[in-house]
């Protein structure tokens, strides 16, 4: 009988379930959209029972597509959207309240209030991140504070707090297993990225007991196996990575200096930097990259709140499309300096800018601005975007010359291309470019003996085609200051609402 790894990419949008070859080659896939909910200005909330209905389903579905049995799987990685935030009783699985979602920023006041210079540096040097909404620690404190009896149910040791992976575990080991893994802990705000170890001083400072915790594992580990009456015997559970430390792996960025762009809902650049963290001066993440048999290689990241959301906006919200796969014909023949700039800023801008309060507008409109226009300024904004992150790594001494690219909004030829231009360096797009759910599927691999070594790894990636910049420095530098002046005129307008 044939053998196969079984991945589980829960995302933001979506979830889906792939299995894979044991030379990691994508053989049946089933993916579930769910539901959105945006309570209130700046909020973003998930149904867990959505997330966790969805995976099961398309674990489910995906055995029936190949037609093979619970036995055939070797092993089952996990990777997910990172820093959303849950709670839930130990003692039933129920959550507490509704998944917060990275995205949300409900609690910039509660972090800017608790900001000083101090605490700045401490959780920069511990934990490599900002204080900042977007991380899960301000985001558990909400729940701690607007869920009636939630502190106390948490010091009592009645609750357990995980990023989406360890609800995922939780639920697929029947309540047996609650851990993580390395990188998305590193991801929570309160843990030492260096002693690899939950900080109790950012704990007491969040107020947040050390019980609600998952331990925490290396990426490719043992991390319990299934509920035999979920697909009618135990499956390993052998991997697991935040997405975007999933898609590194996947992308075979296994030296220090390689580097990855995954364009999914938001876009998240990151290179490896290898056995040392390095502290960027421009506002970007140290992060973990990964933790495989204790020893930790650590990345420079920098993160982008709206890329395939924003075409996610153009088709939902202003319905100028019917589908984001249309925009490529769209704007065949729109040149790229057109003079329309959007900047999708609709839930705050990211690196390098980290502006809580910043809010999207399209920019530049004139009576000959149609809809071809408007969707190449969405398109353009991701380029220009990742273009930021790259000057941000350029100034800490990290250029990447040759970016690997992965994620929903890649298979845009045009997209690539500009990418290309506006970065001045090659683009590579992968044969497979369900890098995400191919990481965990390489976790899972390596823990349970089908993949030897990264080396192994990074022999099965395959590029489909490279992309060269065709324009000179001089019309790049005139583009880029076109953007950063539409940039600059968003926040400027949003400060002098605030003020």
């Amino acid at each position: 009988m044939a053998a196969y790894l079984l991945a589980i990419d829960q995302g933001t949008t979506s979830s889906r379930a792939v299995l894979f070859n044991l030379q990691g080659q994508p053989q049946a896939s089933v993916s579930e959209t769910f539901e959105q909910h945006f309570p209130n200005n700046g909020w973003v909330e998930h149904n867990p029972e959505d997330l966790w209905a969805s995976v099961l389903r398309c674990c489910q579905q995906v055995l029936a597509k190949q037609q093979i049995t619970a036995a055939q799987v070797k092993a089952l990685g996990i990777t997910n959207q990172r820093e959303t935030t849950l709670v839930w009783h130990k003692s039933t699985g129920k959550p507490l309240y509704p998944a917060i979602v990275w995205q949300d920023r409900r609690t910039s006041d509660y972090c800017q209030q608790l900001l000083t210079p101090r605490l700045a540096d401490s959780i920069s040097n511990k934990t490599g991140l900002l204080l900042d909404p977007y991380f899960s620690a301000s985001k558990i404190r909400w729940i701690l504070d607007n869920v009636p009896g939630a502190q106390q149910q948490a010091e009592r040791g009645e609750l357990a707090f995980g990023t989406v992976d360890s609800f995922l575990l939780w639920h697929l080991t029947a309540g047996q297993v609650h851990r993580t893994d390395a990188t998305n802990a590193s991801r929570t705000l309160l843990f030492n990225i260096h002693n690899q170890q939950w900080d109790p001083e950012l704990l007491e400072i969040f107020g947040i007991p050390a019980s609600m915790l998952p331990e925490v594992m290396d990426s490719a580990a043992a991390f319990g196996e299934t509920d035999a009456a979920l697909f009618g015997q135990p499956i390993v559970i052998g991997g697991m990575a935040g997405d975007q430390q999933a898609a590194l792996i996947g992308q075979a960025c296994f030296e220090p200096g390689m580097a990855k762009s995954t364009y999914g809902t938001g876009c998240f650049l990151m290179l490896n930097t290898g056995e040392k963290p390095l502290k960027s001066a421009n506002k970007l993440l140290t992060t973990i990259a990964y933790r495989l048999e204790g020893k930790v290689t650590y990345a420079i990241e920098g993160s982008i709140f709206m890329a395939g959301a924003t075409m996610q906006w153009i088709v939902e919200g202003l319905k100028l499309l019917r589908n984001a796969g249309e925009s490529e014909a769209m704007v065949q023949h729109v040149p790229h300096d057109h003079g329309v700039f959007l900047v999708p800023s609709f839930t705050g801008l990211g690196a390098p800018y980290w502006d809580a309060n910043a809010r999207g507008a399209i920019l530049g409109l004139t009576r000959d601005t149609g809809i071809d226009k408007i969707v190449a300024a969405a398109l353009q904004s991701v380029g220009y975007q990742t273009k930021d992150l790259q000057k941000a790594m350029e100034k800490d001494g990290l250029r990447p010359n040759v970016l690997r690219v992965d994620g929903g909004m890649v298979k845009n030829n045009w997209v690539l291309a500009f990418l290309a231009d506006i970065l001045g360096a090659i683009v590579e797009r992968p044969e497979n470019t369900e890098t995400t759910a191919l990481g965990a599927a390489y976790l899972a691999g390596l823990h349970c003996g089908v993949f030897s070594s990264t080396t192994q790894l990074a022999s099965l990636w395959h590029c489909e085609r490279r992309f060269e910049p065709s324009i000179s420095a001089e019309e790049r530098q005139q583009l880029y200051a076109k953007w950063q002046h539409a940039v600059a005129q968003v926040r400027l307008s949003n400060n002098d609402l605030i003020s």
